[in-house]
């Protein structure tokens, strides 16, 4: 069985604390490697020795470290299949959608290509007689990233690709459901250039996040997870005095208008809602058609769609739907969700309880499920499922349906799907949630906008990548200039008014 590694200094150094986890292949429910959980002074000593490191990468100009990027964009690409090959198999998910979670974070590596633009501060001429002020833009030191299982690719390269061109030094605890993803991407900044010692990559669990959290050399903390996990290291971390910035659970609602070509809004609820089996924050697991009449007709629509999906493993090749879920413990999770919706008496449409796949019986796969009828008291309704189960809570009113997704604790994502500009934009405006698609499913912004949700999504001021990543890993320094021409004057005991 394979052992994985820590990523410290430029090299893989083995465990040290005995510890370790058990990785999945989620496929056929083998495990197929393990990977150490780093004690607290396994943590510390990484951040000790990036924190030697540091200062002279934050004085390589910001040129010098984009290049590093550039070469990183190019290493991505070489290596894209190997890279999605080693994310299926332990995560699940099919090639093509793991070429998309690299793909995704490649886009904010070339985004961050641009540091020395972004990095510009402000300059006043003249702001008094022979004074000048400006602004600069200094990296924080040390900085870390608490990443998830569901993109193992994605998130680590938001976090750890601005927070390096700013010139901090990254200290990544990725999901030790899926470490070796993050593992080779480490290598690959090498290769393209990072001095050592400036991306540290350690395996863990909570004592490792603890570890994090309570790191007096840490300057901030950037997590995505759950909700619950995300309250805890938000608090916990800014307590401690860190620049901190958490995304948790998500509950997106898409209303169907009357007026909204069924079709189309079929297909982007099936893609939406049931690729990756769903196990996304920006995956649409409600909808919310207007109206009997429409709820009837997506319902029409959606099941013959639903029911021709194909779930396999991703070595049964590119035209697989989704593949199995990334734990045993999720795959128990989602199934008691369903069984909770039936109890509770919302109508399963499409049941894929007994979904059994011939030669790979222990596996963690889950048939697709859809809903109808369900309301807003249902456990279903209320808590992230994170699997392939569509609910469909259906609205008398545009109104109504407003109100459905306004209400919910979570602001992750949402979309609308309608042929009326004003509704559109009513939707777009009035809406309590930090990303909006207007016929668009999935609104993930590009890199060069930011990604945040609001409420019980987000926590903290600042979005992850595009301008705010900029703003997150640096910290504004304004200087007041004077060069005396000649006149020398006495001291100054009261704030002098610029003429």
């Amino acid at each position: 069985m394979q052992e994985l590694s820590h990523y410290i200094n430029g090299a893989h150094v083995p465990g040290g604390s005995g510890r370790f986890a058990d990785v999945f292949n989620p496929a056929t429910g083998e495990v197929q490697a393990r990977v150490p959980l780093a004690s607290k002074d396994e943590l510390d000593a990484a951040v000790a020795r990036a924190a030697e490191a540091q200062p002279a990468w934050a004085a390589t100009n910001p040129q010098r470290r984009a290049r590093v990027m550039m070469e990183f964009v190019r290493l991505l690409n070489r290596d894209m299949d190997k890279l999605a090959e080693a994310l299926s198999r332990e995560h699940g998910k099919t090639i093509p959608d793991a070429k998309g979670d690299i793909q995704r974070g490649l886009e904010v590596v070339e985004f961050c290509i641009g540091a020395p633009h972004l990095l510009k501060g402000e300059f006043t001429d003249s702001a008094g007689p022979g004074i000048d002020m400006y602004s600069m833009r200094q990296a924080l030191g040390v900085v870390a990233g608490i990443t998830p299982f569901n993109f193992p690719a994605m998130i680590p390269m938001w976090k750890f690709a601005p927070a390096i061109a700013c010139g901090n030094a990254f200290i990544l605890k990725p999901s030790e459901r899926d470490p070796s993803v993050p593992l080779m991407l480490a290598e690959l900044m090498s290769e393209a250039g990072l001095p050592d010692g400036i991306l540290q990559v350690v395996n863990g669990d909570k004592e490792a996040v603890d570890a994090i959290l309570d790191n007096d050399t840490i300057q901030a903390i950037g997590f995505v997870g759950s909700t619950p996990i995300a309250e805890y290291i938000y608090s916990r971390g800014c307590s401690n005095g860190k620049r901190v910035q958490c995304f948790g659970g998500a509950k997106n609602h898409m209303i169907v208008m009357p007026d909204a070509d069924m079709d189309q809004a079929a297909d982007a609820l099936v893609g939406a809602g049931y690729g990756a089996a769903g196990e996304r924050c920006m995956a649409i697991s409600v909808a919310v058609p207007v109206g009997d009449r429409t709820a009837d007709a997506l319902i029409e629509k959606l099941v013959p769609r639903i029911e021709k999906l194909k779930v396999g493993p991703y070595t049964a090749g590119n035209d697989v739907d989704y593949g199995p879920l990334v734990t045993g413990a999720a795959k128990e999770r989602v199934l008691g969700l369903v069984n909770s919706g039936v109890d509770q008496g919302a109508k399963l449409v499409v049941d894929g309880r007994d979904f059994a796949l011939q030669g790979y019986e222990n596996g963690f796969f889950v048939g697709p499920h859809l809903f109808d009828h369900v309301t807003t008291d249902m456990d279903i309704y209320k808590q992230e499922i994170f699997g392939p189960v569509l609910s469909t809570v259906r609205a008398k009113t545009y109104e109504e349906a407003l109100s459905y997704a306004m209400d919910h604790e979570y602001g992750n994502g949402t979309a609308i799907f309608t042929r009326d500009g004003d509704t559109a934009r009513d939707f777009a405006s009035r809406i309590n949630i930090g990303m909006v698609g207007i016929n668009v499913p999935i609104p993930v912004p590009l890199a060069y906008h930011t990604f945040g949700g609001w409420k019980k999504s987000g926590f903290g001021d600042l979005n992850q990548h595009g301008p705010d990543a900029f703003r997150f890993y640096t910290r504004t320094k304004t200087v007041t200039a004077r060069w005396p021409s000649g006149l020398k004057e006495g001291g100054e005991f009261h704030f002098k008014q610029m003429d």
